[in-house]
């Protein structure tokens, strides 16, 4: 298990599933499968028992560009911790092949691609420039679901 090696060598841990909010359900799977792709749906950050984190809103208003990689970067590892739930083994990934970043902007805020960069810092640190490049979309919305400051969708070849 190289990447959850890497990971513990980083001193990252992967969180918990999402607990959702009460009344709340979700009818489609983080991760669907098909053929040698997995399509991972939109996440967003979480802290390590699968709560939401504290520093939630807009980008450019009440979070700050920093702290909104800090949460790109966090969903980068609740993606992780949905791939291996599905995958049972995050070195079946083999590739990253397609990043969509969204950022819940404050009117004016445009560095949405320097926010999603903590999403993809990491999956490239993890995986290196061959299997952790992939092509990305980043942009910034008005709203995000519970006031997320960041959603990330992925797909990536699996073995």
């Amino acid at each position: 298990m190289h990447i959850e090696k890497r990971l513990a060598e980083m001193g990252l841990e992967l969180p918990e599933p999402m607990k959702l909010p009460p009344g709340v359900t979700l009818p489609f799977p983080w991760v669907r499968i098909h053929g040698n792709r997995a399509f991972v749906s939109g996440h967003g950050p979480l802290l390590r028992d699968g709560s939401l984190p504290s520093t939630l809103g807009k980008v450019g208003a009440e979070v700050s560009q920093e702290d909104a990689y800090d949460a790109a970067r966090s969903t980068a590892l609740a993606v992780l911790a949905s791939l291996r739930r599905t995958l049972g083994d995050l070195d079946r990934v083999t590739a990253w092949l397609r990043v969509f970043g969204m950022v819940n902007a404050a009117p004016g805020f445009t560095s949405a691609p320097g926010v999603i960069n903590g999403f993809s810092d990491l999956i490239l640190e993890l995986w290196g420039p061959e299997a952790g490049s992939h092509a990305r979309s980043a942009v910034g919305l008005a709203e995000l679901p519970f006031r997320l400051p960041v959603e990330v969708e992925a797909e990536v070849e699996i073995r």
